[in-house]
């Protein structure tokens, strides 16, 4: 396995995993225009990889989630797609993925650029212990961030009851080709996450170089995102607050949508305009692109999932403009450019804060939270503010805000799973699709996702075991 997550690996990163892993006389035959990395500035700059590192690719989640639109085209020639748009559930996904999936080799490839990262930073020249330490701590926050995609992909839910049972993923501390690993338990993994977490804190800036690198900010809000996830709402709401305190500032859909009405208001006028969520995007904690590397476009969207959306939803109407092309509807993406679909915002820890602030028994706080979100998303002629009685209900409102704002990230995905341990808050999904009724219950074997056959079957010094039946 270890080989074939090295392959995703580019330029610098491949030189380095051949001077480091193996055998010495490679250290007197260095490919011509290359160099061996030894600055701390060589390996550093590996973080901010954007074809691995910054990208995070969980198509099957949105395609099991119907938040995207999926063409026939598609439909017929993708087995997997299939099975997972139309809750196949007699579906053997396991044969059916076959192929090299973009999420399992992509997530084990950015873990190897941090195991690289941990093991060489401290003998790294040109550089102060402070300094090393901190680009360890960074590579930590990565790795943390990739096995909490893998884990909520791959592995059931975070369920404290049996966490310490449920098969987890495959865990690899070594750079090493050919390294040894195990597969821990779904605790197990949490551990580690959170291990990463804590012990990359101390040594991180206040102000990372760019939004590529982590910082604080960046750690506080991974740890309220995994916190919440594990149901431990006093510690999410703790970490949401520290986040908070080095970033609140949140993206004015309302005055973007009025000032690009021009084109946006306009029915049937496809013109594209530039993306606001890149690199500079206000909210951002760290940036990680979607299911495309680099720029591209906003995913088609299907019209049910779209008419789910809040009236006057300005976010929403920037993104997304419905239209018929060849005999099929959906919302077509308004966009280009860069999305931070895969990384950490502000919208997210808000949303975390005002669900734990419920759960806490602040239900008061918890709406007014949600509605300062609300107030920058929702034009004034269609805006009323949120109000809620109970717990119950409050985290009802929440999350469905929170699906809307963060679609087609893995959010609505983790969301979802969590709360369909919970009866008062889990859903069974249905949809009419060319006459006939489908539906996904939350207890559905469906929302743990088959590791990809290459993964089980070429699994190198280690074991991958399957989480689900089919």
């Amino acid at each position: 396995m270890k080989t074939k997550i090295n392959k995703l690996l580019l330029g610098t990163c491949l030189v380095l995993l051949a001077c480091l892993c193996s055998c010495d006389d490679y250290l007197s035959n260095v490919p011509k225009g290359q160099r061996i990395p030894t600055t701390l500035n060589d390996f550093s700059v590996m973080l901010a990889d954007e074809y691995t590192n910054c990208r995070e690719d969980v198509t099957q989640a949105l395609v099991l989630l119907n938040d995207r639109y999926v063409s026939d085209g598609y439909l017929s020639y993708y087995e997997l797609w299939n099975a997972n748009y139309f809750w196949n559930e007699n579906a053997d996904r396991i044969a059916m993925n076959k192929s090299d999936e973009t999420t399992y080799y992509n997530g084990y490839a950015g873990i190897s650029t941090a195991n690289l990262l941990i093991e060489n930073a401290p003998t790294a020249t040109e550089a102060t212990d402070a300094e090393r330490g901190q680009v360890i701590a960074q590579a930590k926050i990565l790795r943390a961030m990739k096995y909490f995609t893998l884990v909520n992909y791959y592995a059931k839910t975070y369920n404290a009851s049996t966490a310490a049972t449920d098969g987890g993923v495959p865990l690899i501390t070594s750079a090493e080709v050919g390294a040894t690993y195990t597969q821990p338990s779904v605790q197990g993994i949490y551990d580690f996450i959170l291990q990463d977490i804590n012990e990359a804190l101390p040594a991180l800036p206040e102000k990372a170089l760019n939004v590529l690198y982590a910082d604080k900010a960046t750690a506080y809000a991974l740890a309220a995102r995994v916190y919440l996830q594990m149901g431990n709402y006093q510690e999410a709401l703790a970490s949401a607050g520290e986040a908070l305190k080095r970033n609140d500032r949140l993206f004015d859909w309302v005055a973007f949508y009025n000032d690009n009405a021009a084109v946006l208001s306009v029915p049937d006028v496809y013109q594209s305009i530039t993306s606001p969520m890149g690199f500079d995007y206000e909210e951002n904690y760290i940036f990680c692109h979607g299911n495309n590397s680099y720029s591209g476009n906003d995913l088609q969207m299907r019209e049910d999932r779209g008419n789910r959306f809040e009236q006057g939803d300005a976010h929403f109407m920037s993104r997304w403009k419905i239209r018929t092309m060849a005999g099929a509807t959906y919302y077509n993406p308004n966009m280009g450019g860069y999305f931070n679909r895969g990384g950490l915002t502000t919208t997210e820890v808000y949303l975390i804060q005002a669900e734990c602030m419920a759960r806490t028994g602040n239900v008061a706080g918890a709406m007014d939270v949600l509605n300062m979100v609300r107030q920058k998303r929702i034009l004034p002629e269609y805006y009323q503010p949120m109000s809620a009685t109970t717990v119950d209900a409050a985290i009802d409102m929440i999350i469905k805000v929170k699906g809307d704002a963060l679609v087609q990230t893995i959010i609505p995905f983790c969301d979802a799973r969590r709360l369909n341990l919970e009866a008062a808050h889990a859903r069974t999904l249905t949809k009419v699709e060319n006459g006939q009724q489908y539906t996904l219950s939350p207890s559905s074997h469906m929302w743990v996702m088959p590791f990809p056959m290459g993964a089980v079957k070429n699994s190198g010094n280690g074991t991958v075991n399957q989480n689900v039946e089919r």
